[in-house]
């Protein structure tokens, strides 16, 4: 024993966490008691730390086992997991195999885990991976690896292989005891192992003494070895029986001492006694007797209970060995039993007959003799415990007996195994951990049956006759099972139901039907078969009443099965009645159906029961037939998982979706040959079943096959129209009746949504039928134009019905006579036509759409604008003029013209209306030199006038307009919206919306800002009201534009004010006051002289006597006003140094002004000429002073203005409130902000937004000039006084206003 190496610790670490993962780390840190592992014989062996110390005094040669074994290390290195790890891997397994109860008999026999036996799995379990398969309760039976990932599993068969067989409790050979782990505890060394076909839980003890501990049973002494703390060796008994876990409970005798044989053969101690029989017998191994041995040993033993209990406990897999050995110890019990039926009949006569003391039976006995004769052999086997031990075992020896002759009737029937054929044991899969590593087969002399056997003679001999039956029922070994079932049926016939639930559902019911329970006609009732045992006579030991006498006396008897039996498996000793036997069959056939899906054993099954006549099934079998044709003769997709389907599920699901299961997987290729054979057979049935109800409906298969229709795919009900075309003979037809055929037709198409099916929507319209009908009188067509017209309300949307569906159409449908059908499909016809001509230029419309907008005018003429404006949009583009003809040509074939122009798309619509929109749609696609050459063409006759082409270029350059981003019309769809103007010969109108396009683009180049942060948009240029308030905001945003006059008069101009004088007279004046503002006011007086000039030109010549204003025409009279207020405005202005123009202005300002402002204007003249006359006389007497004059511009003004707040009073200011009151009625166009009261003081912000970064103010610039003069003198004053302060301001304030000219095109000043 040593611990193990790196390499060796890997190997066992990698094959353990290929089941648990990292749970490993619990069989080292467990909190109990340390653990390690330790290698022993190339065995590694799971061994606390305390165990581990105490075995150190064991010599290594000695020590057989020691904890648990957990498995090997073959030759080549590679380490085998052994099944006594179960229980640890069964405890931190990460992966878990469930399996149901009909496979745990065929895994416990080594056989692999089928999905037919699957019961759970755990989730996400990847393929190959080591996994632990339990039982249904839970009870760990071996392990494996798994064949497919659990995504996998689910889409395999029910005959796939899902875990790979490892090692399973039961994988000990024949009858040998594997140790599963030796610990110390209490005192005791105890041992726990497997049999050879069980899970062994008790233990055995031994005290650190050599003393042996001998027991008893029946005769047979079974004993082990295990190794004491002073590494002796001792005979000691198991000290219960053994429990198998799962499985019946076995015999004493099925566990056999091999193991403590080979475990006492490695004793050190040696006898000098020469063995003897008994000894030498005990001595040999399973694999090592013969007939010469049970010659030689067994038979001169002359000890006939020691040889009967050596033959019960022996159990073999060879036949003929194993038959010598029953029939030695039958030899040597038949003295006993006659002893015992001696003393029975004695009991009955009085005396034994005959000479030996045995006397025959003699026939049947009252009640006084029974208990007679049962108290006699009561009181006979306690005085011979040894004859009741005899007659115990001759009963288990018969019964071996006649197993024996089963299996060897059952070897006759299996398959012969071919000679060459040679069973090599896989290295990985082999888990006996008592294997000596010779690799040396086992030499046997014992003869092999003929034919293979399905499970071994000794397992067939120990195991419960039932759970036999039940393995070979789950193996399909159907005629082993039937010799079973004949041989021993009195045992195994009550479990009948039980054997046949573990035959595996997907196993068809022709290879079993024999063992099918049979039904008899005339007693109605369940029919049994007849029994063939191999005795016909019970043996005197196999008796009730010597088995109570047994009992009576304590004399154990075998252990019986049946108890535990009867608690796991129903039974039925009976016969079952019509009703029972039916609903088994029923309770077979949906549990063959749920767990496999194998629709054919459920219906063979079914048919099986009813060629037996069991009634009730007739159903069954018609929903059986029905679903066998869906699982197996429909069409499936290739990728498509196959379902589960049971009665219950195919019950619950109505005709339609019966009949769209039927139909899922159709094509247009075999839908009319899958409705042949598929479909209108189920809805036979059911016509038939509504007729054995009592309530038969002859238009039920008729109704479900038109809802079918009307709810499928265009493709597929074209494909069941052309198989149903009246051409063919009507029992090829799918759809017999003509007038059923047009209202599907009419309902499937109207109903559709499709836009793109124009061609399978024509296939439909193709198979249609056509009637001979009379030529329609008046009251007919406005009938079916009435129906028409109500079918178009009919599928218009609306609150209760959001759309009319294909069922709702046949509804409507449904009434209409032959004549209105044919007048129907004439308008599909048009429809369909029209339905081509819109998806060819990729405006599809759906069927429904005609009908909807049949009296909408609206609607078909939003169709026609995106008809003609979508056809540039799409993929394939028109770019060349025969292209735009072809639109052309179809757009007038859906108007209102022709025949059947009234059902036409575009019915309402004019061919004038017709060709408007296409010449809009044509211009809005940009393509203006087609447009040029369809109006010039010879070949298309437009039929517009100059006007209409006139109102459509503007509308269409309007629309471009509105829709630019960018106001320089030199790109985009601003230029879009300028060449569209080119399209028609040049108008008033055409030059207008040019000029007002080129306004646009001035306007947007002096950036004008709509919000701050964001430039103007034309659209909002066309959108103001008011367009001098642009030029009034170009004024106050660039502070240089009033120098170019001639400039802003065009931009006014081309804003729509060219023959507007008022206008232009209204802009001078705005430059003049914006001149005003920077103290320009050489430019202020040429620009009001100039709007004077404008407004004498005006103003006509009075009569003579007249008044100024009598007569003069609204414009002229507000361009006076304007006129005169900004001269008044300028004249009166006292920083204006020239008095001569002054006086000129305020002279202009008294012809233009209303009579009642004269005094006021007068008031400014006469404070003008007070100051020049002032002037005058100071530089008179400085002249006779010779005094140097050293008088400003503005000292000057600053004196007239104390002048003028003399001399003016309080007449001046109501003039001057009189005067500002009149400006702001003048609905002057406001300077930078609309709400402003004074345009000057406009004009000023504007100038001090410019002047904003300048780090020094302009001072006297911001105050209004429109105040009274007491207020303008106080001005001047301050003025005067702070004008050194400000000269650099002055001037920077000037040369920051220069430069700008070159932004609005015209030179510097």
């Amino acid at each position: 024993m040593r611990p193990l190496t790196e390499d060796e610790s890997k190997a066992v670490f990698a094959k353990l966490a290929n089941y648990i993962g990292k749970n490993l780390v619990h069989l080292i840190d467990r909190e109990d008691e340390p653990h390690c592992f330790r290698l022993q014989k190339d065995r590694v062996f799971y061994v606390s730390e305390s165990s581990m110390k105490l075995a150190i005094s064991v010599a290594r040669p000695n020590l057989i086992s020691l904890g648990t074994c957990f498995g090997k290390f073959t030759k080549s290195g590679k380490f085998k997991l052994h099944i006594t790890a179960l229980d640890y891997l069964a405890q931190y397994a990460k992966y878990k195999v469930w399996i149901k109860p009909n496979g745990e008999m065929p895994f416990l026999y080594g056989n692999h885990v089928l999905k037919a036996h699957l019961g759970r799995i755990t989730e996400d379990t990847p393929e190959h991976q080591g996994v632990v398969v339990f039982s249904m309760n839970d009870i760990p039976l071996g392990f494996g690896v798994t064949a497919r990932s659990t995504v996998d599993t689910r889409k395999l068969d029910p005959t796939a292989i899902i875990v790979f067989h490892q090692a399973r409790v039961s994988s000990g050979r024949g009858n040998t005891v594997l140790i599963k782990r030796i610990y110390h505890a209490e005192g005791y060394w105890q041992m726990e192992g497997y049999g050879a076909d069980m899970k062994c839980s008790a233990a055995v003890r031994a005290r650190p003494t050599r003393q042996a501990y001998l027991y008893h049973v029946g005769g047979v002494r079974i004993s082990l070895v295990v190794i004491t703390l002073f590494g002796y060796f001792s005979l000691l008994q198991l000290s219960a029986p053994p429990q198998r876990v799962g499985l019946p409970p076995t015999s004493w005798q099925d566990v056999h001492a091999r193991t403590c044989l080979r475990l006492s053969n490695m004793a050190t101690a040696t006898t000098s006694s020469p063995p003897s029989l008994p000894a030498q017998w005990t001595a040999l191994s399973d694999e090592e007797l013969s007939l010469d041995n049970v010659e030689q040993l067994l038979k001169p033993i002359r000890d006939d209970l020691w040889v009967s209990a050596a033959c019960a406990d022996r159990i073999l897999d060879d036949p003929t060995l194993q038959r010598s050995l029953l029939e030695l110890g039958l030899d040597r019990t038949n003295a006993a039993v006659s002893r015992a039926r001696s003393a029975a009949s004695h009991a009955r006569r009085g005396s034994v007959g005959g000479e030996d003391g045995l006397e025959e039976d003699a026939g049947p006995v009252d009640g006084s003799d029974d208990r007679t004769r049962h108290a006699s052999l009561v009181s006979y086997f306690s005085g011979e415990t040894a004859d009741a031990q005899l007659c115990r075992i001759r009963a288990v020896l018969l019964e071996r007996l006649d197993r024996l002759n089963t299996f060897v009737e059952i070897c006759k029937e299996a398959p012969a195994v071919d000679e060459d054929e040679e069973e090599a044991l896989d290295e990985e899969w082999e888990d006996d951990p008592w294997a000596d590593g010779s690799g040396e087969p086992s030499q046997s002399t014992s003869s092999k049956p003929a034919g293979k056997p399905p499970i071994p003679l000794s397992l067939f001999l120990t195991s419960d006759l039932v759970d036999t039956a039940c393995l070979l029922a789950s193996q399909e070994n159907f005629a082993a099972l039937r010799i079973l079932l004949e041989r021993h049926g009195s045992t195994v016939w009550q479990y009948r139901f039980s054997i046949l639930d573990s035959i595996p559902e997907y196993a068809l019911a022709a290879e079993y039907r024999d063992l099918l329970p049979s039904y008899d006609l005339a007693a109605e009732i369940e029919q049994k078969p007849l029994p063939k045992p191999w005795r016909e006579e019970t043996d005197f030991a196999e008796r009730p009443e010597c088995v109570r006498a047994l009992e009576e006396c304590g004399i154990a008897s075998p252990l019986s099965p049946s108890r535990d039996r009867d608690e796991r498996l129903p039974k039925h000793p009976g016969p079952l009645s019509s009703s029972e036997l039916s609903t088994w069959y029923l309770r077979r056939i949906d549990y063959v159906l749920s767990s496999t899906g194998m629709v054919d054993a459920a219906l063979a099954l079914v048919q099986h029961a009813a060629s037996q006549g069991v009634p009730g099934l007739d159903e069954a079998g018609e929903d059986l037939t029905l679903i066998a044709r869906l699982v197996y003769d429909t069409p499936q997709a290739e990728e498509s998982a196959a379902e589960d389907w049971s009665l219950e599920r195919w019950r619950s699901m109505d005709p339609a979706a019966v009949i769209q299961a039927y139909l899922a997987h159709s094509t247009e290729d075999t839908i009319a040959r899958d409705i042949q054979r598929l479909v209108m057979p189920y809805l036979f049935v059911l016509e038939s079943r509504a007729e054995r109800t009592g309530e038969p409906d002859s238009s039920l298969a008729i109704r479900l096959l038109y809802d079918y229709i009307l709810n499928a795919p265009l493709g597929i009900v074209a494909t069941i129209f052309e198989a149903s075309k009246p051409t063919l003979p009507l029992g090829q037809r799918v759809i017999r009746d003509d007038e059923a055929m047009a209202r599907l037709a009419l309902a499937c198409l109207y109903g559709s949504d499709s836009i793109d099916e124009w061609p399978t929507m024509s296939r439909i319209f193709e198979c249609l039928p056509a009637w001979d009908t009379p030529e329609e009188d008046a009251d007919e067509a406005d009938e079916a134009d009435t129906t028409i017209a109500s079918l178009g309300a009919f599928v218009t949307p609306s609150t209760t019905r959001p759309r009319a569906t294909p069922s709702d159409l046949l509804i409507f449908f449904a009434p209409l006579p032959t004549t209105s059908l044919s007048r129907a499909l004439d308008v599909l016809d048009v429809h369909l036509e029209s339905g081509e001509i819109l998806a060819r230029w990729s405006v599809p419309a759906p069927l429904r759409w005609f009908l909807q907008s049949n009296a909408n005018i609206s609607e078909q003429r939003a169709r026609a604008n995106r008809m003609a404006r979508r056809a540039n949009a799409s993929d394939d583009k028109l770019e060349t003029q025969e292209d735009w003809e072809w639109l052309l040509e179809d757009m007038l074939k859906l108007s209102g013209s022709g025949e059947s122009g009234s059902r036409s798309a575009f019915c309402l619509l004019s061919r004038d209306d017709i060709i408007r929109i296409f010449f809009s749609g044509l211009l809005s696609t940009g393509n203006f030199e087609i447009a040029k050459k369809l109006l010039r063409s010879s070949s298309v006759q437009l039929s517009l006038d100059q006007q209409v082409i006139e109102d459509i270029c503007l509308a269409c350059s309007q629309e471009f307009y509105d829709n630019a981003t960018s106001g320089n019309y030199h790109f985009g769809d601003m230029k879009l919206a300028y060449d569209c103007l080119d399209v028609p010969a040049p108008s008033e109108r055409i030059i207008q919306e040019k000029e007002f396009i080129e306004a646009t683009s001035r306007l947007c180049s002096f950036n004008l800002m709509s919000r701050p942060g964001i430039p103007i948009s034309p659209i909002e240029i066309r959108l103001t009201k008011d367009r001098l308030s642009l030029v009034s905001r170009v004024l106050s945003s660039n502070n240089d534009a009033y120098k170019h006059t001639q400039v802003i008069l065009d931009l006014v101009h081309k804003l729509g004010f060219r023959n507007d004088v008022v206008a232009q007279v209204k802009t001078l004046a705005m430059l003049a006051e914006t001149a005003l503002q920077v103290d320009d006011f050489a430019r202020a007086y040429e620009t009001s002289e100039q709007m004077v000039n404008t407004v004498l030109l005006l103003r006509p010549a009075p009569a003579p006597g007249a008044g100024a204003d009598t007569e003069l025409p609204p414009h002229v009279r507000e361009a006076s006003e304007v006129c005169w207020l900004t001269c008044f405005q300028l004249g009166r202005h006292p920083e204006f140094p020239d008095v001569p123009k002054k006086l000129a202005l305020l002279g202009r300002a008294l012809e233009f002004c209303p009579a009642e402002k004269i005094p006021d204007v007068l008031a400014a003249w006469r404070a003008v000429e007070a100051e020049d006359v002032a002037r005058r006389r100071e530089e008179l007497a400085s002249r006779k002073r010779g005094a140097r004059r050293v008088s400003t511009p503005r000292a000057r003004g600053a004196g007239v203005g104390v002048g003028l707040g003399v001399g003016v009073g309080v007449g001046g200011v109501d003039a001057v409130a009189s005067l500002a009151s009149r400006l702001q009625s003048m609905h002057m166009p406001e300077l930078h902000i609309p709400h402003s009261p004074d345009a000057a003081a406009l004009a000023n912000k504007a100038f001090s937004h410019v002047a904003a970064n300048i780090p020094f103010s302009f001072g006297g610039r911001g105050r209004s000039y429109m105040s009274d003069d007491t207020e303008r003198s106080r001005s001047g004053s301050r003025g005067r006084a702070a004008d050194g302060a400000h000269v650099v301001s002055e001037q920077a304030s000037r040369v920051l206003q220069k430069g700008i000219g070159w932004l609005l095109g015209a030179d510097d000043e």
